[in-house]
C-alpha cells in the first residue's frame, strides 16, 4: 500500500502514468513507480521520489527490475540504466 505522500506524489506526475487507468494510478507498484519516474520523470521527479523512498530502495527496486531478465531491463532507455547504475553505484551501495 502506498503512503499518502506517495499518493500525492503520484498524482503530481500522473501525466507520466497517462496509460493507467485514473482510478487505479495510486494502487501502482513502488517498481513500477521507479521505472517510470527514472526514465520519464525530470529532476525534480527524482529528487522528490528518491526523498520519499529513499535512495537505497530506489536502487534496490531499479537493480532487481534490470537484473530480472533482459525483457525487464527493457523497460528501461539504455541511457537511464547506464546513467542510473553509475548514480547508485556511487550513492546508494
Amino acid at each position: 500500500m502506498n503512503s499518502p505522500e506517495l499518493k500525492q506524489f503520484i498524482r503530481k506526475n500522473a501525466s507520466l502514468f497517462w496509460y493507467i487507468p485514473d482510478d487505479k494510478k495510486e494502487e501502482v507498484s513502488h517498481e513500477l513507480i521507479v521505472e517510470t519516474i527514472l526514465n520519464y520523470g525530470d529532476k525534480d521527479a527524482v529528487i522528490e521520489l528518491f526523498q520519499l523512498i529513499g535512495i537505497k530502495k530506489a536502487a534496490e527496486l531499479f537493480f532487481n527490475s534490470i537484473n530480472l531478465s533482459d525483457r525487464r531491463k527493457g523497460n528501461y532507455h539504455e541511457i537511464t540504466v547506464n546513467y542510473f547504475t553509475l548514480v547508485f553505484s556511487k550513492y546508494a551501495l
